[in-house]
């Protein structure tokens, strides 16, 4: 036994922030590599708009792996290594992304493939650092402390995804592949140093291994990938956990690519002003995160039915909001369209942050700010994955929905109230699955905590 060697019983506020560096690290190289490279191969190479969004597409499906890397932290009592592992990845996967630019403009095969490569570690990369950071934020924070960091991390997250936004877009022009290499250089190298020095020491000492030899041989290497996975799943809990958060998540990601077109076509915006409507949408969002983070923590809401009602709350809002879209596609012009994608940007934050708050909960349900449970890692890592295939595939329904109602309608009115509609009534579905949950929980949803 080592008692000079003490674990650390849960994280302060510093130490969150800065494993909110490593969130707003992800986010940075995930911009460049899913927005910025979008762009330039459509616009500047003049390549199918299919490529990059299957491309796109192909990382969300990588991600599928993110219970194995959540195992992997579990069986080895460490996040830190897998973290530093799943950034050096993402890193180097962003940096071929911009390599197979060249060749994909020459047509060359060789192109498609080192692209394919590219996306596949961008998703393994995220996969991994995404999934450990979240576990290890699970068996860190205290319960009273986890609404206001799933809040900071995911704020410091859209923050760096804006400055590296900003400072890209400025330092590109006038566009070249030798100068787009040169950005996402630093862009990359840069996320991943921050990423390391938001990472560093913050873990401490393994709970086993500051437990000395005896306690490390006693609990052994932990459970197989499959009986871990199978344990979960026979979890009523985290198994309606998992479904919730496929479903919200699918309502959550079908606006993403038709609210900018549905500007377009049924209020005659302009390029530049759907995209001031998109930041109208982010700054409702911000707001509805920050609302969660402080209220979750300080206005009594620590128990789980009070941030239960955070999560049903958000959802509930996002369904009026969408509903409220609904009847603008039939209104057309002279419906407050401002004031309607600013307050679904707001029930988004709220639902959304309140929903990773939960997931922390549930995560860390089976164990103590100590870490102890040694099952935070492959949770964090199933509802990594549902997340990931409801996000692949709510952007894609959402589009191929609007294009095949407004083929079978004739008219794009029609087409978007149904498209809205139906994300309103996942939201709400979404919403009952955790009422549900609440009612068969005694006490109710230890995960909501």
């Amino acid at each position: 036994m080592n008692p000079a060697a003490p674990v650390s019983s849960g994280l302060g506020w510093f130490g969150i922030v800065r494993l909110g560096l490593v969130q707003s690290a992800i986010g940075a190289i995930v911009m460049l590599a899913t927005s910025l490279l979008n762009r330039v191969m459509v616009v500047e190479y003049a390549l199918p708009a299919a490529m990059p969004a299957g491309l796109v597409a192909w990382h969300y499906a990588v991600q599928l792996s993110r219970p194995v890397w959540g195992h992997g932290s579990d069986r080895g009592r460490r996040r830190t290594p897998w973290i530093v592992l799943g950034m050096a990845t993402l890193a180097l996967g962003a940096l071929l992304s911009v390599a197979a630019l060249g060749l994909l403009a020459a047509r060359s095969g060789w192109g498609f493939a080192l692209a394919v490569l590219a996306f596949s570690m961008i998703g393994a990369g995220v996969g991994a650092a995404g999934t450990s950071l979240l576990a290890l934020l699970a068996t860190r924070v205290v319960p009273e402390r986890r609404a206001a960091a799933a809040s900071i991390t995911w704020i410091m997250m859209i923050t760096g995804i804006v400055i590296t936004a900003g400072v890209a877009g400025s330092l590109i022009d006038p566009f070249s592949l030798p100068r787009l290499a040169r950005v996402a250089g630093g862009v990359a190298i840069g996320a991943f140093v921050v990423a390391l020095l938001g990472v560093w020491g913050v873990e401490g000492r393994s709970p086993i291994a500051a437990a000395g030899p005896e306690g490390a041989l006693a609990l052994g290497p932990g459970p197989s990938f499959g009986v871990a996975l199978r344990e979960m799943m026979a979890d009523d809990e985290a198994r309606r956990f998992t479904i919730f958060v496929f479903t919200s998540m699918l309502a959550y990601s079908m606006q993403d690519l038709i609210l900018e077109p549905f500007a377009g076509l049924l209020f005659a915006f302009t390029p530049g002003q759907s995209t001031q409507l998109s930041g109208v949408q982010h700054a409702g969002v911000l707001a509805g995160m920050i609302l969660v983070g402080v209220g979750g923590s300080a206005f009594g809401k620590r128990t789980p039915e009070g941030m239960r009602k955070w999560i049903i709350g958000g959802c509930i809002g996002s369904a009026m909001a969408l509903a409220g879209l609904a009847m603008a596609a039939r209104v057309g012009a002279g419906w407050p369209l401002a004031a309607n994608i600013a307050t679904l940007g707001f029930a988004n934050g709220v639902f959304a942050v309140a929903a990773i708050g939960a997931m922390m909960g549930l995560a860390g349900a089976n164990g103590d700010a100590s870490g102890s449970g040694g099952r935070e890692g492959i949770r964090m890592g199933v509802w990594g994955a549902a997340q990931a295939i409801a996000f692949g595939l709510g952007g894609l329904i959402g589009a191929v929905g609007v294009d095949v109602g407004r083929a079978l309608t004739g008219s794009a009115p029609k087409t978007f109230t149904i498209v809205f509609g139906i994300e309103a009534l996942l939201f709400l579905v979404a919403a009952s699955l955790v009422l549900r949950s609440g009612a068969r929980s005694a006490p109710p949803v230890p995960s909501l905590a």
